[in-house]
């Protein structure tokens, strides 16, 4: 599976058992489609991926919880968002991760 795919299949998991809310399932899935045809930051959709299989509605995020939040999972789609806006269109497989 792609990353493309695999990053499409987590946010509907996350949907459907873990109530990732829709307005944050709309950017990840918006950000799938900008994904389309490039090799575009491989290290930050990991992330995201990562994210998405954590996402707990009730952000068992405290001292000991592994899980993530509205708030860490709305800051890594910002992230990638800007990163996006900055290629230039047609040149996605020329820029890489900054990491």
């Amino acid at each position: 599976m792609d990353l493309i795919s695999r990053l499409n299949a987590a946010t509907l998991i996350a949907q459907q058992e873990d109530d990732l809310p829709d307005f944050l399932a709309v950017r990840v899935y918006a950000i799938a489609e900008q994904l389309t045809g490039s090799l575009v930051f491989q290290v930050e959709i990991e992330e995201l991926i990562e994210q998405l299989s954590l996402y707990d509605t009730y952000g068992q995020t405290g001292y000991i919880g592994m899980g993530v939040n509205n708030y860490i999972l709305e800051g890594t789609i910002v992230r990638i968002e800007k990163k996006l806006s900055n290629v230039p269109k047609g040149q996605g497989s020329e820029y890489e991760s900054e990491y």
